[in-house]
């Protein structure tokens, strides 16, 4: 059976408004809730960009692009790129909750920029603003670089000419099946293109899509190609090395959380602590073994260590005011762990909070 609840809503209203959702249901209707609230302090900032667009001057460097909706995360990610790689890229940041203060990133090109899908703010970079660059890299707010090296590495495999992209993280849960070979998928997290031929020679897009046919992992069909994976199968047909770092090299340079868009939604659409709280506590103990749920606390228990990390950085807490205190979150991950599914544990947010930590 499916949950249903009944959970105050924190939107605006003329009068009190309480809504009966699921708890899944929850999760898009705050994604769309927030894109039209941020374009609040982004539309104008966006259109002033598109009427007079600005691209980099011409240079070997590579362009690095990055998106935020969560200006802690964007804290910590600024200060590890900048430690490791500062000197080696020119950095673009899309400011997607209109929220980011530019003084607090002087080495990056800061632009407020509409909450619009991934793959749109991601061509728009690559097409426009690193136009006058040969390598326009692009990656995620949640996969953090950690090592000097990883600029070398992208000059490196990208020197061969017929290497369209490469991938420090790949998808793990299937792979492409053409003409009788096997091929991992890219995918989006944090990937570097030869621009030549990604913009300039095969005029392809990063925008998901239909159809995806190839070879699940994990007992279920496929029926999406997400983002870049569509054009990643055309640049395989097409002849092209679309190369991915060692998996057992990958950690080492990049390191990331898993899923943590969801729970900076509903971050931003909660008031109070206890709201939150009572979305995660409301659903029957079988909701825990799907998705959801789990990415939810997994993302809060992120944030929770990204607030810590920002602190140590800047000095000044970042205040979230709806996210519960971490003694409540630390008891909620001890009554939810038993209930997970084989492949879905809360550690993992521990190793990579242990490794950014170190890394800082």
């Amino acid at each position: 059976m499916k949950i249903v609840y009944r959970i105050p809503s924190p939107i605006p209203s003329p009068g009190p408004m309480i809504k009966h959702v699921k708890y899944f249901e929850l999760v898009p209707y705050a994604f769309k809730r927030f894109s039209v609230l941020s374009a609040l302090r982004t539309a104008v900032p966006t259109v002033l960009y598109k009427t007079m667009p600005n691209p980099l001057t011409k240079s070997q460097k590579p362009a690095l692009f990055t998106m935020n909706i969560m200006p802690p995360m964007m804290t910590v990610w600024y200060h590890l790129s900048q430690k490791y790689i500062g000197d080696q890229v020119d950095t673009v940041i899309f400011d997607c909750s209109g929220r980011l203060k530019k003084s607090d990133f002087p080495k990056a090109r800061v632009q407020k920029y509409l909450n619009l899908y991934a793959a749109t703010k991601s061509d728009e970079f690559l097409y426009t603003i690193a136009r006058n660059r040969r390598i326009g890299w692009v990656c995620d707010d949640d996969m953090f670089i950690i090592n000097s090296k990883a600029a070398d590495l992208v000059q490196e495999n990208l020197s061969d000419p017929n290497t369209a992209t490469f991938s420090f993280r790949p998808r793990p849960w299937w792979h492409f099946e053409i003409d009788g070979k096997k091929y991992e998928p890219s995918s989006s997290y944090c990937i570097a293109f030869n621009r030549e031929i990604y913009c300039e020679k095969e005029h392809l897009s990063l925008s998901p899509c239909d159809g995806n046919t190839h070879v699940s992992h994990i007992g279920k069909p496929l029926h999406r190609y997400d983002t870049f994976d569509k054009a990643n199968e055309t640049l395989i047909k097409h002849g092209y090395n679309c190369a991915i770092l060692d998996k057992k090299e990958q950690e080492k340079y990049v390191i990331g959380y898993a899923g943590m868009s969801s729970a900076v939604m509903m971050l931003w659409y909660f008031k109070t602590p206890k709201q939150m709280m009572d979305y995660l506590q409301s659903p029957e103990d079988k909701a825990w073994g799907g998705n959801t749920l789990y990415t939810i606390l997994s993302g809060l228990l992120s944030i929770a260590d990204i607030q810590d990390m920002h602190k140590t950085i800047t000095g000044k807490p970042y205040v979230l005011h709806s996210i519960p205190e971490r003694k409540e979150l630390d008891m909620l991950r001890k009554q939810k762990a038993p209930l997970l599914r084989a492949d879905h544990t809360f550690e993992r947010v521990d190793i990579v909070s242990e490794k950014l930590r170190a890394a800082l």
